[in-house]
């Protein structure tokens, strides 16, 4: 019995509407197809009734469940300044890269909190995961990009066990992003960022525990 959710969080602005909507929509129908959960038909109505009026930017949540149900629910959302660098660090916690499920935005997360509270806030705004192979994944809300002065980003391959986040895809397809295998060795060689759809690329550091 499936005891989770499928889940996408976007970001929505005043004049712009919905961020990567199609590409958010695309990886909702997929997944829900690659699991057999109904079709998300009615998602993007949902979306935009639930900001219907809003004045300001939005974080908006959105999960869709085995029985075909969605619900959308949103709060304020403020952008991170551009020159914002993040203290990132690597956990002990590994992800299996056999596990299909890690390829599919769900709500169970129960390897990314045990991930995340490894470290306080204070000393890591995200954390990496490595698989059982010690190969780079993905942060905790992050997807893991590398710029190794090429002038295109790396960034790990799905079979390493990770999130085919929406930012990620975006990159790939715009060729501004190709996917190679990295190391926590390779991210010392290069300008690390990470990123999502919610927040954009963010610069980070990466710290040695």
């Amino acid at each position: 019995m499936i005891d989770f959710s499928l889940i996408e969080t976007l970001r929505w602005q005043p004049g712009d509407g919905f961020i990567r909507l199609r590409l958010h929509l695309a990886r909702l129908l997929r997944s829900a197809r690659r699991l057999g959960f109904p079709q998300p038909t009615d998602a993007q109505t949902k979306l935009e009734a639930a900001v219907a009026g809003a004045g300001g930017p939005l974080r908006v949540r959105l999960t869709f469940d085995p029985q075909g149900r969605i619900e959308v629910s949103s709060a304020a959302f403020v952008p991170l300044l551009s020159e914002t660098i993040w203290t990132v660090r690597a956990a002990e916690t590994c992800l299996d890269s056999t596990d299909r499920l890690l390829r599919v935005k769900t709500t169970r997360r129960t390897v990314y909190e045990a991930a995340r509270a490894e470290y306080t806030p204070a000393e890591a705004d995200e954390v990496i995961l490595l698989n059982e192979r010690g190969e780079v994944c993905e942060g905790t809300i992050t997807s893991i990009f590398l710029d190794d002065g090429s002038g295109i980003l790396r960034t790990p391959p799905i079979s390493c066990g990770l999130l085919a986040g929406v930012l990620r895809t975006e990159l790939i397809c715009g060729r501004r992003a190709r996917v190679g295998r990295l190391t926590l060795a390779d991210l010392d060689t290069g300008t690390l960022y990470l990123g999502n759809s919610l927040r954009g690329l963010i610069r980070a550091n990466l710290l040695r525990s």
